[in-house]
């Protein structure tokens, strides 16, 4: 029953994207989204619906493949299931398969069907220059760590108002909290560092975000909701624990 009526506001949704021509690349919403208790879902055996997602958002144009997107649900639907999630709404996706020039980080409310922001994204200084291809879990490694986050709280740091993430796959992402990896903003993520250097600077391994947004967006997905770092890394894919239950068919 709570599928069904998920499919009803999704479907309601994406009739109202399509109608108004919806894409919202750096503006953001002025309210926060509100947490959900129940759990909604979209299950990874109705492809028909997540395509339709997809299409309608047309986040193909925008740069977020096909891959990143499904496997960022597939996740979502198993961290659902084991009750890791509290904000199921939101889901925040960075693709590591573009380069840092791009926007890369889309962030997703899957009730409204709207995507709410999509802005640029560092990667750590060791995990390569314009492309992250060199992922670590390692203490002082200075390199992203792929795979799926849930968002903690938020806190006044060096960096500003920065939020905590908690890295849930073991070995992949979980010294996330040792190494001080959280989400905050930083002057080097901007249109003009690219004009300078061809890419936008690099973290000591935390997904960093413009100054401009940083504060909506962290009041948008903190406490409870999906962070999925995604690249095209065998490695990783043939790993993580929340990908192998219900592996999603792209060509279906």
């Amino acid at each position: 029953m709570r599928f069904k009526f998920f499919l009803k506001i999704l479907i309601a949704g994406m009739v109202l994207i399509v109608s108004t021509s919806f894409i919202n690349t750096e503006a953001f919403s002025k309210k926060s989204v509100k947490n959900i208790s129940s759990a909604v879902a979209i299950k990874n055996n109705d492809i028909p619906t997540i395509f339709n997602l997809y299409n309608s958002l047309r986040l193909d144009s925008l740069g977020l493949s096909k891959e990143a997107f499904f496997t960022a649900i597939n996740g979502l639907d198993s961290l659902q299931t084991a009750g890791i999630i509290k904000n199921n709404r939101i889901i925040s996706i960075v693709d590591f398969s573009l380069p840092s020039y791009k926007k890369r980080l889309f962030i997703i409310d899957l009730v409204s069907g709207k995507l709410l922001f999509n802005t640029f994204v560092s990667h750590g200084k060791n995990s390569g220059k314009e492309m992250a291809t060199k992922f670590s879990n390692d203490l002082n490694s200075f390199a992203s760590s792929l795979g799926f986050y849930v968002t903690g709280d938020t806190y006044e740091g060096e960096h500003g108002y920065s939020l905590r993430l908690q890295g849930l796959e073991e070995g992949i992402n979980d010294n996330a909290y040792d190494r001080s990896i959280v989400m905050h903003s930083a002057p080097y993520i901007n249109g003009q560092v690219i004009k300078k250097l061809g890419y936008i600077g690099r973290s000591l391994g935390c997904p960093a975000i413009p100054v401009s947004v940083h504060k909506a967006i962290i009041n948008t997905i903190k406490n409870g909701s999906c962070l999925f770092l995604y690249s095209p890394d065998e490695q990783y894919l043939s790993h993580s624990r929340f990908l192998k239950s219900s592996a999603v068919n792209l060509r279906a």
